[in-house]
């Protein structure tokens, strides 16, 4: 599927402020589920930024910006291909090691009730993550879970995600119901503060959030590295396209799978990865100093193209 993404967002730096430092996870990068055409980055200071590759594997910029005024444009845009490689983005070259991904913060602390039932599980990884994607969904939204797990775990020719390598069967998303934004709560800026940060007290942050950090936590709780993601997805019918996150869980054999427990599935061709980190925060599309207002999300606009 070809897609075309444009994202806008805004900056209102502190009046005054002298130098205000800007970091962007906004830059999507080719991979197993997607080949990027085309990808621009526009903002203010652009021409001079540092780009670098931080510690989760993201391709990040560092833009400075002196005596800014008024709010500051971001806007993305591009165009990418993907395949549905039902979640399967096995072991890719320069990831860090999985087990840095096994690490609690204090946004992805889940309950034991959430994971207690999983504890000594004698079916596989496979089995045990798409079951506790189905106990997420269950437990943030009980009126909607079930809707695609069944489509995820078995497709209509009866072949599933395997330990062997194979990952096959049609997974069908049911659309994002919420706004396609939300803004952080102020527990965020308490994290961000203990860990000695200075970013956007509300920050973007799309309505999947909370089920990816349930999810992520529950599969570290379990000994297994798992990560927050974000992304965008297409939207289905009527339904927009939106700024999104998910999460992906690691398999000795298979590698990093993705799986989305607002959605109740793996990945399709609809999803379009962009950075990955331990929780929200540190895989958050945009970061700056001083923090002023935060954030302002101007919304996504997303096309098929073909």
């Amino acid at each position: 599927m070809r897609i075309s993404i444009r994202h806008q967002l805004s900056i209102s730096p502190p009046p005054g402020t002298a130098n205000l430092v800007l970091q962007t996870l906004l830059t999507s990068r080719n991979g197993p589920a997607q080949r990027i055409e085309s990808w621009t980055l526009d903002l203010p200071g652009m021409e001079n930024a540092a780009p670098f590759e931080d510690a989760f594997g993201n391709s990040a910029f560092l833009v400075n910006q002196a005596r800014p005024e008024g709010p500051l444009l971001v806007e993305v845009n591009g165009v990418v291909e993907t395949q549905d490689t039902h979640g399967v983005l096995g072991k890719l070259a320069g990831d860090p090691v999985p087990a840095l991904f096994r690490r609690m913060t204090r946004l992805t602390r889940a309950p034991v009730t959430l994971y207690g039932k999983f504890r000594g599980s004698k079916d596989s990884r496979i089995d045990v993550l798409h079951a506790l994607m189905l106990r997420v969904s269950e437990t943030l939204d009980p009126a909607a879970a079930g809707t695609g797990a069944q489509a995820q775990m078995q497709g209509e020719d009866g072949q599933s995600q395997s330990q062997g390598g194979q990952s096959q069967g049609e997974q069908n998303a049911t659309g994002v119901t919420e706004q396609a934004l939300s803004l952080a709560s102020e527990d965020d800026a308490g994290v961000v503060e203990a860990e000695g940060h200075e970013v956007a007290a509300r920050l973007p942050r799309p309505p999947a959030t909370d089920y990816a950090h349930l999810f992520v936590g529950a599969a570290r709780a379990l000994g297994i590295p798992a990560r927050y993601v974000t992304g965008y997805l297409v939207g289905e019918g009527d339904e927009p396209g939106a700024f999104h996150a998910w999460a992906e869980a690691y398999d000795d054999k298979l590698g990093w799978i993705g799986f989305d427990a607002m959605l109740e599935l793996c990945p399709t061709d609809r999803h379009v990865r962009l950075a990955a980190g331990l929780d929200s925060l540190s895989a958050a599309p945009l970061r700056c100093v001083p923090a002023g207002d935060g954030v302002q999300d101007l919304g996504v606009q997303i096309d098929i193209l073909d």
